[in-house]
C-alpha cells in the first residue's frame, strides 16, 4: 500500500529540504512532520532526546530511538510530556501547531512525512527499520557554502566526532579534516561538510537505488513539472491546489532573496535565487569551494554549472 509509506525528506541544512517538504505538504495526503532530530525538539514531538546535530542511528543504538519513531509516526502526540516542557507564550503555540498535525495525521490517516536535514546520515535506518521512501535534496556546494555566509552559520564538527558509530560508518576517512578546521572558517567548514554528506549520499544511491535525489537547481528552474514529477514517484495526487501552492511559493513576484529573520521561509523568486551564490561568494572563495568539493561536486553538477 504505497499510499501509507511514511517519507523523509532529508540532505544537508540550507538545501531546500524545508522548501521540498513543504511542497510535498501542500497535498492532504500527507502530514508534514518538522525535524524531530533537531537537538531542540520538542518533547511531544519525539519523546526521547537528542544529543548531536546529525545524530546518526543504526541497528547498533536504535534502541533508543525506534519506540520514539513508531509513537510519533502513528501521529501520538505526548501531550503531557509537552505541556511541563512549556517556558513561553512560543513555546504554547507550537504545541497547539503540533498537536493540531498529529490529530489530523492519525483522524485522516494521513502519511507522515518527516522533513529532517539532521536525518540524512540515518537514511538507510529510516528506510530499513521505518519503511520511509527516503528523497534527498542536493544543492550546488557554492550555493549551500554562500547561504551559511551569509546567515553566518559555522558548524561544529565536534558533533560529529563524538559519535563513535557515524565516524565508524560513514566519516573516519574525514577525521583529520573535521579536527584542524578553524573555527571562524564558514566557507572551509561548509565545503568540506558538503563533501562529506554528500560523498556519503552516493555511496547511499548505490547500495538503495530506490532513494530519491532532487536537485535545488532543478527544482528551481522548473518547479511544476519536477515536482509533478517527485509527486508521481511518490504516489501523491498533484491536484490543482498543489499546483497553485508550488507557484505562489517560486513566483518571481517573490522576493529574491529572504531576510535573514525568515531563514525556513519558501515563498523565493525560484529562478533569481540560483545565482545569488556567484555575486555573494569571491572568485577565490567560489574556487576554494570547487577544489575542496572536487570529485563529489562532479557526481552532481557539472564544469559548465561553476
Amino acid at each position: 500500500m504505497s499510499t501509507h509509506i511514511p517519507i523523509l525528506v532529508t540532505g544537508a541544512h540550507r538545501t531546500g529540504t524545508t522548501w521540498v517538504g513543504k511542497m510535498l505538504a501542500a497535498s492532504s495526503q500527507v502530514a508534514y512532520i518538522s525535524e524531530p532530530l533537531n537537538v531542540l525538539h520538542r518533547p511531544g514531538v519525539l519523546c526521547t532526546p537528542v544529543p548531536k546535530w546529525y545524530t546518526f542511528i543504526g541497528v547498533e543504538n536504535e534502541s533508543a530511538y525506534l519506540p520514539a519513531f513508531r509513537e510519533m509516526m502513528t501521529f501520538r502526540y505526548g501531550l503531557w510530556r509537552e505541556i511541563r516542557s512549556l517556558r513561553s507564550r512560543k513555546d504554547f503555540l507550537r504545541m497547539g501547531r503540533d498537536f493540531a498535525v498529529f490529530f489530523r495525521g492519525r483522524a485522516l490517516r494521513q502519511r507522515p512525512l518527516i522533513k529532517d536535514p539532521f536525518a540524512i546520515f540515518s537514511a538507510p535506518w529510516f528506510a530499513e527499520r521505518l519503511g520511509c521512501r527516503v528523497v534527498i535534496t542536493v544543492r550546488h556546494p557554492a550555493g549551500f557554502a554562500s547561504s551559511l555566509k551569509r546567515l553566518n552559520w559555522s558548524f561544529d564538527f565536534r558533533d560529529l566526532l563524538d559519535q563513535p558509530l557515524l565516524m565508524e560508518k560513514w566519516l573516519d576517512v574525514d577525521r583529520a579534516e573535521m579536527e584542524s578546521v578553524q573555527v571562524d572558517d564558514i566557507i572551509g567548514q561548509a565545503a568540506l561538510l558538503w563533501r562529506m554528506i554528500y560523498r556519503v549520499v552516493a555511496r547511499m544511491m548505490k547500495l538503495h537505488p530506490s532513494f530519491i535525489v532532487v536537485r535545488h537547481e532543478d527544482l528551481s528552474l522548473d518547479p511544476v513539472s519536477c515536482y509533478r514529477d517527485l509527486y508521481a514517484v511518490l504516489d501523491l495526487d498533484f491536484t490543482p491546489k498543489v499546483e497553485q501552492a508550488i507557484l505562489s511559493a517560486s513566483s518571481a513576484e517573490n522576493p529574491a532573496e529572504l531576510s535573514k529573520g525568515k531563514v525556513h521561509a519558501v515563498k523565493l523568486d525560484s529562478r533569481a535565487n540560483l545565482d545569488n551564490w556567484k555575486k555573494r561568494l569571491s572568485p577565490d572563495e567560489i574556487e576554494r569551494v570547487r577544489k575542496m568539493t572536487g570529485k563529489t561536486a562532479k557526481l552532481f553538477y557539472s564544469d559548465e554549472e561553476w
